[in-house]
């Protein structure tokens, strides 16, 4: 099953250098994803500092001067569409301080697109970034091993790259991989065939990108809803007055007669409506955006899970998570922060620090004290409110979240693990 409407959502990452806004220039022209302007003023740019034609990396690299700044980059999304499929890039800078904007953009992706240098193979952030977007739950890989040109195309570069990447990714639980031999900059096996690796017999990158499968599990997974606001419209012609809870379905379906559980009160229902802009329908799915009514009047408010009876989620008030932490501040133990989960907000105290995690290594050390910018770790953390949730290996949207501190600054995104 392909993703609704066949598009695929991928992120990008590997080291920086590795040619990233070289690729995704090249792509976006070659699939006449960019614009004539846009071409236009890269060539122009390119012209101005002495090159020739395009630069492809000036199609992507408008956030640079900001970047020299200093200033605070987020995920930049692009778009793009052959006849066979349509794309989202989530385009993450592969600086090691930015690491965090990875984390942003892995968590909506469903593949992963690594780029490494074959002059220099998997280097420290390249093994960071593959590990995160592991941990976010991402199950399919595409290594780029670029700068093919820079090698004379030898295929032992490749074979070593493929070799190293396969083993790590192995070691974490294991995924799909697929690895291409490109050159970003001369266009081998991007979107065209080449003739400078023979030895190679596998597909081009876009051939890849177009064929992949990739499984929807949030339509698979049990019901879940959280409020985000509660609605009493006036009435109308053909919908009277109602009281209606509004959100979005994260997870899973629903239709008018299931039977709910509103958490954490847990309080027992049924659906007596699914109400949109459209109309009323019978049946809801995940990513849909509706208004539930219920059979009965309850003390529902924002935050709160309204999920399938059978097999709901838990409610924990302590719990076991994985943190990226991605704050310039360390994390010390017992100090208070703010966590969002779906649409609660709580404070939360984190009291213990289990291990930090070597990436390179995969080894867990310990004992820890505190966590540094782009560190790992497993942490115990306890909630002065009850958080409705599910481990993030069951489900991505339920179980993440987000610590902020009292500055207001996003300082970890977290994952909650099994009990």
């Amino acid at each position: 099953m392909l993703l609704s409407g066949n598009v695929l959502r991928f992120t990008t990452a590997g080291n920086v250098d590795d040619g990233k806004s070289t690729l995704i220039g090249r792509l976006l022209v070659e699939t006449q994803g960019a614009f004539e302007d846009q071409i236009e003023g890269a060539k122009r740019e390119n012209e101005r500092r002495g090159g020739k034609g395009i630069d492809f990396s000036l199609l992507t690299d408008g956030l640079r001067a900001e970047r020299e700044q200093g200033i605070t980059i987020d995920v930049a999304y692009r778009y793009f569409a052959t006849p066979k499929r349509k794309f989202i890039i989530a385009d993450a800078p592969g600086h090691e301080q930015y690491t965090r904007n990875l984390v942003t953009s892995a968590s909506t992706s469903d593949v992963a697109l690594i780029l490494i240098d074959a002059r220099h193979g998997m280097l420290t952030q390249s093994r960071r970034h593959a590990f995160i977007a592991h941990l976010l739950g991402i199950r399919h890989f595409i290594v780029a091993i670029n700068k093919m040109d820079l090698v004379d195309y030898r295929r032992e570069h490749y074979e070593e790259i493929r070799k190293d990447f396969t083993t790590f990714i192995d070691r974490l639980g294991g995924a799909a991989i697929y690895c291409v031999p490109i050159s970003a900059l001369k266009g081998d096996l991007v979107t065209k065939s080449s003739t400078r690796m023979p030895w190679y017999t596998g597909p081009r990158l876009l051939e890849l990108l177009e064929s992949i499968e990739v499984d929807d599990q949030q339509h698979k997974l049990h019901f879940r809803f959280p409020v985000q606001l509660v609605s009493r419209p006036p009435a109308s012609p053909g919908l009277p007055d109602f009281r209606g809870y509004m959100g979005r379905v994260v997870s899973g379906s629903i239709r008018v007669g299931d039977h709910v559980v509103v958490l954490p009160s847990r309080a027992r229902t049924t659906v007596t409506g699914i109400v949109t802009h459209d109309g009323l329908l019978q049946e809801a799915f995940a990513r849909q955006s509706v208004t539930l009514t219920l059979a009965d009047d309850l003390d529902v408010g924002r935050g709160d899970m309204i999920s399938c009876e059978p097999n709901p989620p838990q409610v924990r008030m302590e719990f076991k998570a994985t943190l990226c932490w991605i704050s310039e501040q360390k994390l010390h133990l017992n100090q208070r922060y703010t966590l969002r989960h779906t649409t609660k907000t709580v404070r939360a105290i984190i009291g213990e620090i289990n291990h930090r995690l070597n990436v390179n290594t995969l080894e867990c050390e310990s004992p820890i004290s505190e966590l540094q910018t782009n560190d790992i770790g497993q942490v115990r953390i306890k909630t002065l409110q009850p958080v409705v949730c599910d481990p993030y290996s069951v489900n991505r949207q339920t179980g993440g979240f987000v610590l902020i501190d009292e500055n207001n600054d996003t300082v970890a995104a977290g994952m909650i693990e099994e009990k």
